[in-house]
C-alpha cells in the first residue's frame, strides 16, 4: 500500500509562485511515473504535469507548459511541482498520484493507482 501526502498549497497573487511537495511513503521501492492533476469546482479533475522514476521523461498539459516544473527526489519519496506566473485559472485542487507499472498515456487519471487527498490552491486577481 501507498499513501501520498500532498502539500504546499495556500492563496497567492496573480503572477506569483508557489511549490508543492507529495511525499510518498508505504511500499514505494519502485513505481513507474508520478503525477499532478487538478480539479477546479464543477470541473472534471484535469492533467498537469508527469514525471517518470528516473526522470527521463516529463509531461505537461499546454496550460502550463513554460510557468510550471514538475521534479523528484526519490531518496525522499518526494515529487514536487514549482508553480510560477500564477493564473487565476489555476485555482484548483491539486492531487497528487502513483503510477506503480510502465505503461503509456501518463495524462490520463485513470493508469495511476494510487492517489493524495489534494491541496487547495487559490489564485487571486
Amino acid at each position: 500500500q501507498v499513501q501520498l501526502v500532498e502539500a504546499g498549497g495556500g492563496l497567492v497573487q496573480a503572477g506569483g509562485s508557489l511549490r508543492l511537495s507529495c511525499a510518498a511513503s508505504g511500499s514505494t521501492f519502485s513505481y513507474y511515473a508520478m503525477g499532478w492533476f487538478r480539479q477546479a469546482p464543477g470541473k472534471e479533475r484535469e492533467f498537469v504535469a508527469a514525471i517518470t522514476w528516473s526522470g527521463s521523461n516529463t509531461n505537461y498539459a499546454d496550460s502550463v507548459k513554460g510557468r510550471f516544473t514538475i521534479s523528484r527526489d526519490n531518496a525522499k519519496n518526494t515529487v514536487y511541482l514549482q508553480m510560477n506566473s500564477l493564473k487565476p485559472e489555476d485555482t484548483a485542487v491539486y492531487y497528487c498520484a502513483l503510477r506503480r507499472y510502465f505503461g503509456p498515456n501518463l495524462s490520463l487519471a485513470q493508469v495511476y493507482n494510487y492517489w493524495g487527498q489534494g491541496t487547495q490552491v487559490t489564485v487571486s486577481s
